[in-house]
C-alpha cells in the first residue's frame, strides 16, 4: 500500500469513527494560541462560492467567559422571572465547561446574487470543519447552538451586528471522561440512488 492511501485510509478512519465530547465533559487545557489559529484557518478553507467570506470568529476564553456567562445568565432571568438560582447558575456557568469557545457568526449578504441559503451553509462548513480540525490535533470539541446563540441580547454582547447570526458554539478543550458513541443512522435507510423513470 502506498503511504497515499494509507494516508487516504487514516482520514476515512478518522472521519467515519469521530464524535463529539460533550462539553461538560471537557477540561483543560484547551488549544494554545497556534492551534487555534490553526483551527480557526482551516476553518476559513471551507468552500464559499462568490468569495464573500460569509462568516466571522469571536474567541471566548479566560475571564471573557464568565462575563458573557453574565450576559446569559441575565437574559434567562428575563425571560424566565420564576427561574430559581440553581437554574440561572446553570446558565451562567454555561461558557465555562470549556477552556476555549469559538462563536461562529454568520454574516450573509442578503442583496447578493449568491443565494443567502449557500451563505449559510458556508457558516456550517465552517464550524464542522474547524470541529474535525481540533479533534484531528487531539483536542475534545463539541459544535452547539442551544438557546442562547438566538437571544439578541448575547448576539450584541459579543459584537455581532444587526442580521448577524450565531451559527454556533464551538467548545474545545480536553476530554475529562470516557465517551461513549450514540447509534449512527442506517446506511440503507437514508442513502438511495436516483434513476430516471
Amino acid at each position: 500500500m502506498s503511504d497515499l492511501n494509507q494516508l487516504d485510509n487514516e482520514t476515512i478512519d478518522f472521519l467515519t469513527s469521530r464524535r463529539s465530547t460533550v462539553a461538560r465533559m471537557m477540561g483543560g487545557p484547551g488549544p494554545d494560541d497556534e492551534s487555534l489559529r490553526e483551527i480557526m484557518k482551516a476553518g476559513m478553507r471551507v468552500p464559499d462560492h462568490g468569495r464573500l467570506t460569509p462568516w466571522r470568529f469571536i474567541v471566548i476564553r479566560g475571564e471573557a467567559r464568565a462575563k458573557l456567562g453574565e450576559v446569559i445568565a441575565s437574559s434567562f432571568k428575563t425571560k424566565k422571572p420564576d427561574a430559581i438560582e440553581e437554574e440561572i447558575e446553570i446558565e451562567r456557568e454555561r461558557l465555562s465547561r470549556a477552556p476555549v469557545v469559538v462563536a461562529v457568526i454568520s454574516k450573509v449578504r442578503k442583496e447578493h446574487k449568491i443565494p443567502e441559503w449557500e451563505q449559510v451553509l458556508s457558516s456550517g462548513a465552517a464550524c464542522q470543519t474547524m470541529l474535525i480540525a481540533a479533534q484531528s490535533m487531539g483536542y475534545a470539541a463539541q459544535w452547539l447552538t442551544e438557546w442562547y446563540a438566538y437571544d439578541a441580547d448575547v448576539k450584541q454582547a459579543i459584537g455581532a451586528e444587526p442580521g448577524d447570526e450565531i451559527a454556533g458554539f464551538l467548545y474545545l478543550g480536553s476530554g475529562v471522561g470516557e465517551l461513549k458513541d450514540r447509534v449512527r443512522p442506517d446506511y440503507d435507510e437514508i442513502v438511495s440512488e436516483w434513476a430516471p423513470a
